[in-house]
């Protein structure tokens, strides 16, 4: 596989946990937190995957095969930061919507 391969499989798996953590959160807002905290899982999964690919180039590098960085690299980390940081707020999210609708049952 060459290097833009490499890298747009970054960007596929960031796409894909991206995708999943804002249906995650509409599953939550619906009260389906089953499904949304299934969906977290195939989001970490698909972040894992992208990691993967990023250690192995960052492997590469540190063992002295210089990998030159290029929009294609900086754009495939930009979505991965984007897809990492979806997760977290996501996540954050659905315990506040699963907190609130114990608060409404208990009323």
């Amino acid at each position: 596989m060459d290097f833009e391969q490499i890298v747009f499989e970054i960007i596929v798996h960031a796409g894909n946990a991206r995708s999943d953590a804002f249906e995650a959160l509409a599953s939550a807002r619906e009260g389906n937190f089953n499904e949304a905290y299934k969906l977290i899982d195939k989001v970490k999964e698909e972040l894992q995957k992208a990691h993967e690919i990023q250690n192995n180039l960052i492997s590469l590098e540190a063992e002295g095969e210089h990998i030159q960085p290029n929009l294609l690299l900086v754009h495939a980390e930009d979505h991965l930061m984007n897809a990492i940081l979806a997760k977290d707020l996501i996540i954050e999210l659905i315990h506040l919507y699963e907190d609130n609708q114990k608060c409404m049952v208990k009323k």
